[in-house]
């Protein structure tokens, strides 16, 4: 289908998926914020364009709603493995990915309708070096280091699961408002610390395997639920000894179940697991796919067809 689409959630995460080779325009910044926009456009929380890959079964760029491009997305390659097996680009259960930040294999559970309703993503190695966030701070880990945002000195642990991550944690019992996610969100998203911009997760611990957060997301601003989130504080709460694995991360879309391990506590290998969902598949209409043609036309992204 020329110029068609699918439209998929996790836990109300949601993304567009369409194929590179199957479009009229090609993408940029502009015309992917467009497409993205919940007044205008599709609307979603990001874009995935299927692209060819050398060192996988699929490829995928990820893009945010702003434009901007996303090393990785769990709750996106998940909607991305149920676009690839509803509309019968493959009927295997288990596959390989090659995103940006590399190649991640995927495993789908199908339910009585032969629908793949919970997907399982082999996130790779965790790491909480400084350069492969980016992050600015000396040391060899970002532990438990102090930042100073809005006046207040607050305390985050910086974890890279291909993507940037500051995870800032409170006790049991104790929570983060929304508004403090609203102030401290886009201050720590945009902090000079970290260069290329960083998600940011208020996460408190609610049991000996369980934690609730609110997300922040590069990019698209307060969302319901992110996978590499999910993954990003259960590595950090693993590694500074405030839960063990495998590690329930509920969020305002629901839960996401995170095994840690494979490596040991100081490097640990993560696999998420949780439910997706369809909702749409459709076509441009000709009108809009003339109007995208007005946005953006000289400015191209590099995964543009």
């Amino acid at each position: 289908m020329r110029n068609g689409f699918f439209k998929g959630h996790g836990l109300g995460n949601d993304y567009i998926a369409v194929d590179l080779s199957e479009l009229d325009f090609r993408l940029t910044r502009a015309r992917i914020r467009a497409l993205c926009d919940r007044n205008r456009g599709i609307g979603s929380d990001g874009l995935l364009a299927l692209c060819p890959s050398r060192r996988a079964d699929f490829g995928v760029r990820i893009f945010n709603p702003d434009g901007s491009e996303a090393e990785r997305s769990g709750n996106g390659l998940r909607i991305f493995a149920r676009f690839l097996h509803a509309t019968r680009r493959t009927r295997r259960t288990a596959f390989r990915v090659e995103t940006r930040a590399g190649v991640v294999g995927i495993r789908l559970a199908l339910d009585r309708y032969g629908d793949a309703s919970s997907v399982a993503v082999e996130m790779g190695p965790a790491s909480f070096q400084p350069d492969r966030l980016p992050c600015s701070l000396a040391g060899p880990e970002l532990i438990d280091r102090p930042v100073r945002v809005a006046g207040q000195s607050l305390r985050f642990t910086g974890v890279s699961v291909g993507n940037p991550h500051c995870v800032l944690f409170r006790d049991r019992g104790e929570s983060w408002s929304p508004a403090e996610v609203r102030e401290f969100g886009p201050l720590l998203e945009n902090h000079r610390i970290f260069p290329n911009r960083c998600n940011i997760q208020f996460a408190v611990p609610t049991g000996k395997r369980s934690l609730f957060i609110r997300i922040w997301e590069r990019g698209a601003g307060e969302t319901a639920a992110s996978g590499t989130s999910a993954c990003a504080v259960a590595a950090a709460a693993v590694k500074r000894g405030i839960v063990s694995g495998p590690v329930t991360i509920r969020s305002a879309g629901g839960a996401l179940l995170v095994a840690v391990g494979g490596r040991g506590k100081d490097a640990m290998d993560l696999t998420l697991e949780g439910p997706v969902a369809e909702v749409m598949r459709g076509k441009l209409s000709p009108s809009f796919v003339r109007e995208l043609g007005l946005h953006g036309s000289d400015e191209r992204s590099r995964s543009g067809t």
